[in-house]
């Protein structure tokens, strides 16, 4: 049986995935695209498209400039879906993004305008510009995926992604999202500035007007396949403790006055599974963990004013949770009689690193 995605094979199925055939090369295929157009951020890249595979959101937080609308765009256009940039001021009303019924003279009735909210990748730009209402609005909309106007429901399309943005620096006039909305969002993703080499890589590129829009490598079929596939991807019942133990582990600090909510460690779960699924494997494992620990928890946390004054970072909580718990491995003694080899050494120690290519590590994680 193989353990890694064969081309057209869905993980789980044995066969073609749920509506047809499922395309494995499609995240190496989607970066490569976007890279047509952004310099770097295959971080950012993967951390939006983890977001898409678990239905959820992503809060993009980074200064003017650097690149969050260019992504955004050339996400868009590489999954092949709508896209809709909405700037969010203070004056914006909830029907402005929701839409709303306008009366048609020459028809004598009221019809139904759609806002921006009726697309499929969406870019909220200075989400944090937008009055409390508005925001509200719009979170409600990316929560049930449908808006009610006039006491009429109406879906929103299916996939639907929002990238809300805002910016760090410039807090005068803004509305900061409360706690209980930025749990939300599945991901947080600062994009930073750019290495030297990319940024003169930047300055190449767009010395001309040539237009550097990816073309489609997929449509929303696809994508709800890979979303669907992503429920299926295999996470052990002992690294499922240990993502439970990271997420918990931060309602125990002293230093953390609002730790992880039980949505952020299903969030966790659900990411790492899409993780799992981009990297072309069927299981996840510790690495995937520790790598997306700080993406989709980072927003949520919210430290104890004596741990603010004191220097402390949410990002210093995280790296001691990680540092302290004990790492998952496979035990040799369990992996030697599933082989049919005899046992040697010991189990390693708290952080240390799971073999991710051994045959052993893929049985262990497997289940």
């Amino acid at each position: 049986m193989s353990e890694e995605l064969e081309p057209d094979r869905a993980p789980g199925n044995g066969g073609a995935g749920p509506g047809g055939p499922f395309d494995s090369t499609l995240p190496a295929r989607l970066r490569a695209g976007v890279a047509r157009a952004v310099v770097g951020q295959e971080e950012a890249v993967e951390l939006l498209l983890v977001a898409l595979l678990c239905r959820g959101h992503a809060l993009v937080e980074d200064v003017p400039g650097v690149g969050k609308t260019l992504l955004a765009r050339s996400l868009a256009a590489a999954l092949g879906c709508r896209f809709r940039r909405l700037q969010l001021t203070p004056d914006v009303l909830p029907s402005d993004i929701t839409g709303s019924n306008v009366f048609n003279q020459k028809l004598g009735e009221f019809e139904f305008r759609p806002g921006p909210l009726f697309t499929e990748v969406l870019l909220a730009d200075e989400i944090n510009r937008a009055t409390p209402r508005t925001q509200a609005a719009l979170l409600e909309a990316m929560e049930e995926r449908q808006v009610t106007v006039d006491g009429e429901t109406r879906r929103l399309h299916d996939p639907f992604l929002v990238l809300a943005t805002q910016n760090p620096v410039e807090l005068e006039g803004t509305f900061p999202l409360p706690e209980a909305q930025l749990d939300r969002f599945c991901v947080h993703v600062r994009l930073g500035y750019p290495s030297r080499e990319e940024e003169d890589a930047v300055l190449r590129r767009y010395e001309s007007d040539a237009d550097l829009a990816p073309d489609p490598v997929t449509d929303a079929e696809e994508i709800r396949r890979w979303q669907l596939a992503r429920g299926q991807v295999h996470v052990a019942d002992d690294l499922r403790a240990y993502l439970l133990e990271v997420a918990r582990s931060t309602r125990a600090d002293p230093r953390v006055e609002l730790g992880a909510s039980p949505r952020a460690a299903l969030m966790l779960h659900r990411a790492v599974q899409a993780r799992a699924l981009l990297s072309g494997r069927r299981f996840a494992l510790p690495d995937d963990v520790k790598a997306l620990a700080l993406p989709v928890l980072r927003h949520r946390l919210v430290l104890r004013a004596s741990a603010r004054l004191a220097g402390d970072k949410v990002e210093d909580v995280l790296a001691g949770v990680l540092s302290t718990l004990e790492v998952p491995v496979e035990e040799e003694a369990r992996t030697a009689e599933a082989l049919g080899q005899p046992s040697a050494g010991a189990p390693r120690p708290a952080g240390a690193r799971a073999a991710e290519g051994s045959p052993a590590s893929r049985r262990r994680w497997l289940g």
